[in-house]
């Protein structure tokens, strides 16, 4: 089996080429969720806070229980 460095150069390139833009996107979305997750806890602090407190006592007792 030859492998010709030029062909395996050329399929790298275009996997790169392929995946940079669905990472481009996954990047941007996950920067929007931030923003947007970033912006209801400041708007609900008190919300957010007893959500914490809910499912940190929530995991605590699943914990407890091993």
């Amino acid at each position: 089996m030859n492998i010709n460095p030029q062909q395996l150069q050329d399929k790298a390139r275009q996997i790169q080429d392929n995946v940079l833009p669905q990472i481009d996107e996954a990047r941007r979305n996950l920067e929007e969720l931030n923003e947007r997750t970033v912006s209801f806890i400041r708007a609900n602090p008190g919300t957010c806070l007893l959500g914490a407190v809910a499912v940190g006592f929530i995991i605590g007792r699943i914990a407890s229980r091993r």
